[in-house]
């Protein structure tokens, strides 16, 4: 099942936006027409990823309190501090429309 999260105008190019879906942060990641999203919550410093930068050559979410830099494609932190992976969302865009999938890849 998916949940409609917006339509790809409420998504900046090239930015991390924090949606709460079914009581859980999620960061949305745009990247010219392809989406990403990965838990918002940094493994590392429990703090929100949504707020650090988008690395669009990496495909990385870069975690601004200590630099972990996560994989948009697979959650897996690229750079130390962290060593654990967030987890990863499917997100499906369908005309205007962007879903979530409910629950991990």
């Amino acid at each position: 099942m998916s949940t409609k999260i917006g339509t790809v105008a409420d998504f900046a190019d090239g930015a991390a936006t924090k949606i709460n879906v079914n009581g859980v942060n999620v960061a949305v990641v745009r990247i010219g027409d392809e989406f990403w999203a990965i838990n918002d919550t940094c493994s590392h410093g429990n703090v929100s990823l949504s707020e650090g930068e988008v690395h669009a050559d990496t495909k990385e979410l870069e975690c601004w309190k200590h630099g972990s830099a996560f994989g948009l494609e697979n959650g897996c932190p690229n750079t130390l501090p962290a060593t654990i992976p967030v987890a990863v969302y499917t997100v499906t865009v369908t005309g205007a429309d962007v879903f979530i999938e409910n629950g991990t890849k």
